[in-house]
């Protein structure tokens, strides 16, 4: 089968479309998938530029597993004696690492059928950056209805996400993106909508419930006097050069404020929620560009540039 592979660590131009061994089922309770549609994470680019702590998990000279991708989207070919959730023929949706190939071969419980009203692309954009927001919102921050909540970096994947689901869960939305983006955003569902060009938002004045740094682009300590008296700060991009981990650490308590590191955990129940959500009209992926296999560089310099709205999703099919 074709798939997108890096030999080496480096820019994008490491990436080359290879002829590799197509995945078959070893364990009962895996699904083959043929993938029609996958999106770009920063997920990607970080393990392809090598960051040290995804070299500890990948090889510390070389990549050890060579096809990037946790996003997938397609149909199924095969199952395992023990898959219950699932027939050949399903078009389903979810994580599954290696997905920027023609194949791949997820466990059934990071997988979920597709939404009845989304397109192979759209379902590809969701999962990721879509359970990456859920998560941080309803599990580490609890938050609840009429709670102030702030997303730093709305116009991203996870902030974008993270908007509409802070709507639905009843929260007072403020968003923060630039001022390209600040018309969209704002019919995401925002109440307020913070353009950061013109404006930093921790000298405004406004104390929020929940800061959610959606880019990695914040510290805890640069939001302090910008959260309530038992306010919590939520970084999604601990591996940035620009954020350094230990500083989260040092800093994880002040008083009664709080800071979370938030990394998300695929789970297939997280996906019926969202297929859920998406079926109702709740949530909606936004998705900029698309490109295809053959242009995985591409779409890895258009991640690069930390200026995405929304998807980048990459057609594999």
């Amino acid at each position: 089968m074709k798939a997108a592979t890096y030999k080496s660590y480096g820019s994008p131009e490491v990436m080359e479309i290879s002829e590799v061994d197509k995945p078959f089922i070893k364990d009962e309770d895996r699904v083959l998938i043929r993938v029609v549609s996958a999106s770009v994470n920063q997920y990607d680019n970080l393990f392809r530029k090598g960051y040290l702590p995804t070299r500890i998990e990948n090889g510390l000279t070389k990549p050890k597993t060579q096809i990037l991708g946790i996003d997938v989207a397609g149909t199924v070919e095969a199952i395992g004696e023990n898959v219950t959730k699932f027939k050949v023929g399903d078009s389903v949706f979810g994580s599954c690492v290696g997905s920027h190939a023609e194949y791949v071969c997820p466990r059934q419980d990071v997988i979920a059928l597709m939404p009845n009203n989304s397109t192979f692309e759209e379902a590809a954009a969701i999962p990721c950056a879509a359970q990456t927001a859920l998560q941080a919102l309803r599990d580490v921050a609890q938050i609840k209805a009429g709670d102030k909540v702030l997303i730093y970096g709305a116009s991203g994947g996870v902030g974008h996400f993270a908007v509409q689901l802070a709507r639905y869960y009843g929260a007072e939305v403020t968003a923060v993106c630039s001022t390209s983006n600040i018309g969209w955003v704002r019919d995401l569902g925002a109440h307020h909508v913070i353009d950061y060009t013109q404006e930093d938002f921790a000298h405004n004045g406004k104390k929020y419930t929940v800061i959610l740094d959606a880019v990695g682009k914040r510290t805890f300590f640069s939001c302090l006097r910008s959260l309530t008296e038992k306010g919590i700060y939520i970084t999604e991009h601990p591996l940035y050069p620009k954020y350094h981990p230990i500083q989260l650490m040092m800093g994880s308590v002040i008083g009664s404020k709080k800071a979370k590191i938030h990394l998300a955990k695929p789970n297939g129940s997280d996906l019926d929620l969202l297929r859920a959500l998406m079926e109702e009209g709740i949530l909606r992926p936004v998705i900029e560009k698309c490109f295809t296999l053959n242009e995985i560089a591409e779409a890895h310099r258009h991640v690069d540039s930390g200026r995405t709205k929304g998807k980048v999703v990459l057609k594999i099919e």
